[in-house]
């Protein structure tokens, strides 16, 4: 079994087919959309493939190290991932073609019109402990 970790953009991946953002969604839209994602979830942890997943809300902060007796430095010049993700799934799968076919069918949950929006999800693996560096 391997990790898988499927990422949900609001923006900064290539436009989904039904890109209406979620801010001009109507609540039904909104409930359907988050019972396609509840429902997902819970055939996955019948079938052993779900780890954790979670949305995130749009707010959030940037924090480093200010240096010594310094207080943190907070947000930049860059993309945040408050901008950039809206949620996120672990998935633990035999195989990475299960965890693709997986990404596929997560990226049809329903939104404005209640139809699929075909968005595209990120599919990283997760590093094991027993990752080794070869040359």
């Amino acid at each position: 079994m391997a990790k898988y970790l499927l990422l949900k953009h609001y923006r900064g991946a290539p436009a989904a087919v039904n890109d209406v953002p979620m801010d001009q969604w109507t609540p039904e839209e909104i409930s359907a959309h988050m019972q396609y994602m509840n429902d997902f979830a819970e055939r996955l942890e019948k079938s052993g493939e779900y780890v954790d997943g979670q949305a995130l809300a749009p707010e959030g902060s940037w924090v480093r190290y200010g240096g010594e007796g310094r207080p943190p430095v907070t947000d930049g010049p860059f993309a945040e991932t408050k901008d950039l993700i809206a949620g996120w799934t672990i998935i633990d799968v035999d195989s990475h073609e299960r965890a693709l076919e997986l990404a596929a069918e997560l990226s049809a949950a329903p939104g404005a019109g209640g139809r699929p929006i075909h968005e595209w999800l990120e599919v990283r693996p997760v590093m094991s402990a027993h990752c080794t560096v070869t040359e």
